[in-house]
């Protein structure tokens, strides 16, 4: 198999239509937190607990077509002593990881920062195959202020997912480019979407410069929202509005698929928002789909709360919260299949 033959398959199994991504790729710090949340200790012992119960879900696969995993997972097991990326694939979800070694400010850009992890990439990436990655994915982060993203800000993140999206290519694995503009700050629906475009444009500018293949990507951003402390919330259907106008002038058509990022919002935010955007998307030529990790497993770790025996509620609160966004996948989600039952 040729490597453009394997990247293919990967982009068509990852971007079916009606279905989306799992992020569970949280770092240690990130798990403790979220795991504090619920009175559960963070040991390995816990997160290999809680990481096969979302991989063991009864027809996730319905729904899910990817899961981004730590590094920590590729090594684990399940309790029947299979590999944890080999019990997602067996429900047709094709394994991926994480691969960026998250953030330190920018020199001379203050305010801004910068992601580390492409020395060893390579190495890496060759290791994750061989034990089942298909795809990478990394984030660049950008914060908004009156003077942040600085123009270098912009323009070194964007060469950083530029040379982890070649590499990646290179040896066969489908990079996930992920340029997450955050939801913190006071700012304007307006003021995301002008930031937004701006991360997005010099992205592409650098892909292009690097050699990347866009038809063997895919795209992770952010949706264009109020800032979490900004007076002025905007709704769903002026955020559905103002992201496809923003990804039209920034993404090309060569793109097969854009997974958005929850960033902070809720289950139910994240839902309607994507629904959203499906309902006005037209002629749109992605495919326009999710990739969240709290807005998909929020209720799974309040059903769950470190309890063996809260195992099958957690599942069914992982399956019907991948079922709501499948059907917002293609519009037809109502705040009603909210309600139990």
């Amino acid at each position: 198999m040729t490597i453009k033959t394997e990247l293919q398959a990967t982009i068509a199994e990852l971007a079916a239509h009606g279905k989306g991504i799992l992020a569970a790729d949280e770092s240690h710090p990130t798990m403790a937190k979220r795991f504090k949340a619920i009175n559960v200790e963070a040991t390995e012992d816990s997160r290999q607990q809680y990481r096969s119960l979302l991989l063991t879900t009864p027809g996730l696969g319905e729904f899910i077509s990817g899961v981004i995993l730590f590094e920590e997972t590729l090594n684990q097991h399940n309790t029947d002593g299979r590999p944890l990326p080999e019990v997602a694939a067996a429900q047709g979800i094709v394994p991926g990881i994480k691969v960026d070694k998250g953030t330190l400010p920018l020199p001379n850009a203050f305010g801004d920062l910068i992601t580390q992890g492409l020395d060893g990439l390579s190495e890496r990436l060759t290791d994750y195959k061989n034990r089942g990655a298909r795809f990478a994915k990394w984030r660049e982060v950008y914060t908004i202020t009156a003077n942040n993203p600085t123009r270098l800000g912009i323009d070194s993140n964007a060469e950083v997912l530029a040379r982890y999206a070649a590499t990646c290519q290179a040896l066969g694995l489908v990079p996930i480019v992920e340029p997450e503009v955050l939801l913190d700050g006071n700012h304007t629906i307006d003021r995301c979407k002008a930031v937004t475009e701006a991360v997005q444009t010099a992205v592409f500018q650098a892909l292009h410069r690097h050699g990347v293949e866009l038809e063997y990507i895919l795209l992770k951003p952010n949706m264009v929202v109020s800032g979490k402390d900004c007076t002025e919330k905007a709704g769903a259907e002026e955020i559905a509005e103002k992201t496809l106008h923003q990804l039209r002038r920034s993404v090309p058509a060569a793109v097969p698929a854009i997974v958005f990022l929850s960033g902070g919002q809720t289950p139910e935010e994240a839902t309607v928002n994507l629904n959203a955007i499906n309902q006005l998307k037209q002629n749109a030529p992605w495919e326009l789909s999710f990739s969240y990790g709290r807005a998909l497993q929020q209720p799974v770790l309040q059903a769950w709360q470190g309890n063996r025996a809260n195992a099958v509620a957690a599942q069914n609160a992982l399956y019907k919260r991948a079922k709501l966004n499948a059907a917002a996948r293609y519009g037809q989600y109502s705040p009603d299949m909210e309600s139990p039952g």
